[in-house]
């Protein structure tokens, strides 16, 4: 239930210029409710961390680049002690009214993720979600992430696939195949850049930090984590949901020849968009 009623009016006000440059998508309307009230849907990612990590109440729970604090929001009132670190001074702002939509006092840290003014072992559970592309160095991030980790915690992160068919910025296809230089011109002429957003650094497609699947397991063992793909666990566990039943049944005939994990990891490596990851502190 929401506190306040003119707390929703500013909370508006404060994502209405984030959102202006995205005006091309045909669900625009749609997709601007979700971001205004997206506190409201989080139940995947809830669940996801709570089949990782185990119970939410009483977690010490970091959320590392929160963005507009949804899933924060989200955590706190399932009972999670939550802390909010964001680089973006008026996403600190619109995680505070999100908060306190609900009546929550949230602690926000305006922080960069290469060096947070956390202490050491602070947290149960990191979630680092659609972050690490955004960051100056995501090799630094991870090392931060193991030093304010607990010995045997656990993080959730998000990693774009630097060869995803379908980008997930800019919803394009193939562009990620290409040259970065030609990539850029091609989104220029779709109207899909950010000039004139609010936003200013690490949104270019030159300036994000796309991974193989492979570079990036070993970047995260550097670090001393060892990862597990929570999509192929969800697969081996017979858990992962496919939307279309055509791909329901090309699964079961893969099932049934002893080819579904071979083929994911192909569409793992060659196409899918994201990686979902949980990071095991050793």
């Amino acid at each position: 239930m929401f506190c306040e009623q003119h707390v929703t009016t500013a909370l508006e006000q404060a994502i209405d210029p984030w959102l202006v440059h995205m005006r091309w998508r045909r669900d625009f309307e749609r997709w601007r409710e979700r971001r205004v009230n997206q506190e409201l849907y989080q139940s995947e990612r809830l669940a996801q961390l709570a089949q990782v990590a185990g119970r939410l109440d009483g977690m010490h729970l970091l959320d590392l680049g929160a963005g507009m604090g949804g899933f924060a929001v989200a955590a706190a009132l399932r009972g999670a002690l939550v802390t909010a670190t964001e680089f973006n001074p008026a996403y600190c702002r619109i995680i505070t009214l999100r908060a306190a939509r609900h009546c929550l006092g949230l602690p926000v840290i305006n922080a960069a993720g290469e060096a947070l003014p956390l202490p050491a072992a602070a947290f149960d559970t990191v979630v680092c979600w659609d972050v690490i592309e955004h960051v100056q160095s995501p090799d630094r991030v991870l090392g931060e992430i193991a030093r304010v980790l607990r010995p045997g915690g656990v993080a959730l992160v998000t990693v774009i696939n630097r060869r995803a068919w379908i980008d997930p910025h800019y919803h394009m296809r193939g562009i990620n195949w290409l040259p970065r230089s030609l990539a850029e011109q091609l989104i220029a002429q779709r109207g899909r850049g950010k000039q004139g957003a609010a936003f200013r650094d690490m949104q270019r497609l030159s300036d994000m930090h796309y991974f193989d699947y492979q570079a990036f397991v070993a970047l995260a063992a550097r670090h001393g984590f060892s990862t597990t793909d929570l999509r192929e666990d969800q697969l081996a566990r017979g858990a992962l949901h496919s939307p279309k039943a055509s791909r329901r049944v090309a699964r079961a005939l893969l099932r049934r020849v002893g080819l579904e994990r071979v083929a994911y990891r192909l569409q793992r490596a060659w196409y899918a968009g994201m990686f979902e990851l949980a990071l095991n502190r050793r």
